[in-house]
């Protein structure tokens, strides 16, 4: 289906929606108005019946009636579209008094009567309506009678007819302004939008700096606008945040690679024995084991914060995992002369796969960053509704200029510490990466002279 103009379709909507109304209510008021017609015969006929029984039950007799009848003629004179007929009951005083227009007897005589009053509606040889009020009574002789009160009603159609006249000329021009007020109405509601598309055409990969005003909207706008501000701002946020990563990592694969194209370079520009061939190789490894441990980081990192991600959440034993992770470390620990303690215990929901590689991230840190002879805790508690595991090493605190980036891709606190020393620069952020699979975080407290502490935080 072919789109349209939301302007277009608003408009529409509005217009025929006010075209329905308008129909309807001249509709309602036509009807209104025959209704009020019939009302308005019908109480003029009962009220001139009350009067013509009273003048008739007062003083009027069978045989005087058409001379006597100027009390009747009051009632009827000035009213040219009505006619009385009195009928007697009886055979011989039939048709005893007829004033007004003259009706056709025919019709009249099938119109029933009765001692209550009766409405009947009919039409006459001429194509006129016709209302005809009428009711037994009796003279002052007691001669019963049917008395006939009948009213043209040509002009409340005539009426009527020139309402519905006027009502078919007039509603194409109040549809058409309508119509027009509509689509001004429209228009002015979509000027936000308008600004919103040139404001949407201006931005760019190269370009999210700009913001949708969110002053003078109405409050569906308003908050429409924020949430689009809210978003262009995650994304400006998050291209930044690429390129700087495409800098670090450009930067973090030139040096291996550097290196062993230097190597290479310098080995190949001459003969050289089988030894120094060897060496060459053994270097080379040690740099492609740097960069494959890069990438390998890497396509964890891409694999983690990826919001479908779904991990297998299981019971782990932490003081288990703790005890397993220490036994792994302990010959480069001894080798520094740092003793591994640990203490407490608990259990979370968890994958026990990435909480050993965050507790190795740490524990790899604190002893290759913690004083040489020093102690290295690592310690499980419950604080907060939340449990805790920390690792907390003896060595020189981290500027406090170097905290808020400390997890960060490629950050290093010190300037080139990590890298030679077989670093990636990685370490903490996939820490903070697992953390936040696992609805936890990873929190540091640190001294300017030691210790640094930190906690890998899970709910409970």
């Amino acid at each position: 289906m072919r789109s349209t103009r939301l302007s277009l379709r608003l408009g529409l909507s509005v217009s025929l929606m006010g075209a329905a109304l308008v129909v309807l209510l001249a509709g309602l008021a036509v009807l209104a108005l025959d209704h009020e017609l019939d009302s308005r015969a019908g109480k003029i006929l009962a009220r001139k019946m009350e009067q013509i029984e009273h003048s008739l039950a007062a003083d009027l007799k069978a045989n005087d009636l058409a001379s006597r009848a100027h009390p009747l003629l009051d009632l009827v004179m000035g009213h040219d579209d009505l006619s009385l007929n009195i009928v007697a009951q009886t055979g011989r005083h039939s048709g005893l008094l007829s004033l007004g227009p003259a009706l056709e007897s025919e019709s009249l005589r099938q119109v029933p009567a009765s001692s209550t009053l009766r409405y009947s509606e009919w039409t006459d040889s001429n194509g006129d309506n016709l209302l005809t009020a009428a009711k037994l009574m009796k003279l002052q002789d007691g001669t019963p009678v049917r008395v006939l009160l009948t009213v043209n009603r040509a002009d409340d159609r005539g009426l009527l007819q020139a309402y519905l006249r006027s009502t078919v000329i007039a509603l194409p021009l109040l549809l058409l302004l309508i119509g027009f007020a509509a689509w001004k109405l429209v228009q002015r509601g979509l000027a936000p939008l308008r600004r919103f598309r040139r404001i949407a055409g201006q931005v760019s990969a190269q370009d999210l700096g700009h913001r949708l005003p969110e002053e003078d909207l109405p409050q569906e706008l308003r908050e429409l606008a924020q949430a689009i501000n809210v978003m262009l701002g995650r994304l400006d946020g998050g291209v930044q945040q690429l390129s700087q990563f495409s800098d670090d990592l450009a930067h973090e694969l030139r040096t291996p690679i550097s290196n062993l194209m230097g190597k290479a370079q310098v080995t190949l520009s001459r003969t050289r024995s089988v030894e120094d061939y060897r060496t060459a190789l053994e270097d080379s490894i040690e740099e492609l084991t740097r960069l494959n441990r890069i990438i390998t980081d890497m396509l964890f990192l891409a694999q983690v914060d990826q919001p479908t991600t779904q991990i297998q959440l299981k019971p782990v034993a932490l003081a288990d995992e703790v005890a397993r992770i220490a036994e792994l470390f302990s010959i480069s620990a001894e080798a520094r002369g740092i003793e591994l303690r640990v203490q407490g215990w608990g259990t979370v929901q968890a994958d026990r796969l990435m909480v050993q590689r965050a507790l190795s991230n740490l524990l790899s840190n604190a002893i290759r960053y913690g004083a040489a002879d020093q102690p290295i805790d690592v310690g499980i508690e419950l604080r907060d509704n939340t449990l805790q595991c920390w690792v907390q090493n003896r060595g020189p605190g981290i500027a406090a200029g170097h905290l808020p980036h400390l997890f960060e891709r490629f950050y290093r606190a010190g300037s080139g510490r990590s890298r030679l020393e077989g670093g990636t620069g990685l370490g903490l952020a996939i820490v903070k990466s697992i953390m936040q699979v696992h609805g936890g975080r990873v929190e540091v407290s640190n001294a300017p002279e030691g210790p640094t502490r930190f906690s890998l935080v899970f709910a409970v």
